[in-house]
């Protein structure tokens, strides 16, 4: 492979347009890898748009990477890496490993985090090469375009909900059911929790139940949300995966005593919470990035073992433009994915 194609956008806030890259051997301790599939998150907005500080035109954005390592860097093998190894690389693309979070073993908080498409070109692309440290293995069974969307939206949902104060038989409650959300349902249901879906609308109430959802709180009805957890007996955790902060500030009195409202879906709006919602009862709010890729390797694990796998919509890499306005309009199948071969 001498050169290889990407999808670029030339400036901030402006249109997807193929361009061609020379090819190169990895550096060392990088790892190249022949890409398959890459999913379109909603965070690449914020390098389209340049919203993200430092981003470089022209961008070639994608961080939902799944294909083939096809080169090693010096060094890459002692990580054990291997030419044709399956591979997902996600929003974790790599940390520096010395900053104070690294050194405590925290290395999604990395204060250098090396997100593909932000700190080098993403995958929307044939070929990407990353740090040693990014890739997370897929496992057999799983497809690349099955893999790809794995590596943030799966492994944001996933270790969210593992990382919470949950216990299994406790009622949880995923705010949203799009392209995070979806895939929320189904691993709180796997987990063992009474899960709740929450979203807009009556017509989303057989969507949540093929989930695995136990209920469905329709936020449209009357009484609001909040009530309808508090009727269900209170929701232990609410994983927001919705970008709306009116919305995932109306969930928080719906929370039980002691309950963890766990956000990750982004919204430039404040969250209208107010002390005495948190003290009275303890609740407790936080942020939840991604996960690193040994969490997406766990990721990709559960939902090989429990049949989980994202809803998608794929499309040729030359299809971008329209690949990338399905997603923002809400009319994308929950995960739109490129494919570039």
């Amino acid at each position: 492979m001498n050169t290889y194609r990407v999808a670029q956008v030339p400036a901030a806030g402006g249109s997807f347009e193929i361009a061609e890259r020379g090819a190169a051997a990895p550096g060392p301790g990088r790892v190249r890898v022949a890409v398959e599939a890459c999913g379109i998150c909603r965070s690449d907005v914020g390098f389209v748009e340049g919203a993200f500080p430092g981003v470089r035109f022209p961008v070639v954005p994608g961080h939902e990477i799944a294909g083939r390592v096809d080169a090693l860097g010096d060094g890459a093998g002692d990580f054990g890496w291997q030419v044709g190894d399956r591979v997902v690389v996600g929003w974790f693309g790599g940390s520096c490993l010395h900053c104070t979070p690294c050194r405590q073993g925290d290395f999604i908080v990395c204060d250098n985090l090396k997100v593909p498409g932000w700190a080098y070109e993403g995958g929307f692309a044939e070929s990407v090469t990353v740090p040693v440290d990014a890739p997370a293995r897929v496992p057999d069974g799983m497809t690349a375009v099955d893999a790809g969307p794995m590596g943030c939206a799966g492994v944001t949902t996933y270790n969210g909900l593992r990382r919470s104060s949950a216990l299994p038989g406790d009622l949880v409650a995923v705010l949203g059911i799009g392209g995070l959300g979806h895939l929320g349902v189904r691993f709180a249901a796997a987990m063992g929790f009474e899960t709740v879906a929450i979203a807009r609308g009556p017509e989303r109430a057989d969507l949540a139940k093929s989930l695995g959802a136990h209920h469905y709180v329709d936020a449209t009805a009357g009484g609001g949300v909040a009530q309808a957890l508090r009727a269900l007996g209170g929701a232990k955790v609410v994983l927001a995966t919705a970008g709306d902060s009116a919305a995932v500030a109306a969930t928080v009195d719906g929370l039980s005593h002691r309950g963890e409202l766990v956000v990750l879906g982004v919204s430039p709006d404040a969250l209208g919470i107010t002390p005495l919602q948190l003290i009275l009862k303890g609740r407790v709010v936080r942020g939840h990035p991604s996960g690193t890729a040994q969490d997406v390797t766990d990721t990709l694990a559960f939902g090989a073992l429990h049949g989980i796998r994202p809803i998608t919509e794929v499309v040729p890499l030359e299809e971008a433009n329209a690949a990338y306005g399905r997603m923002l309009s809400g009319a994308a199948h929950f995960r739109m994915v490129l494919t570039p071969r």
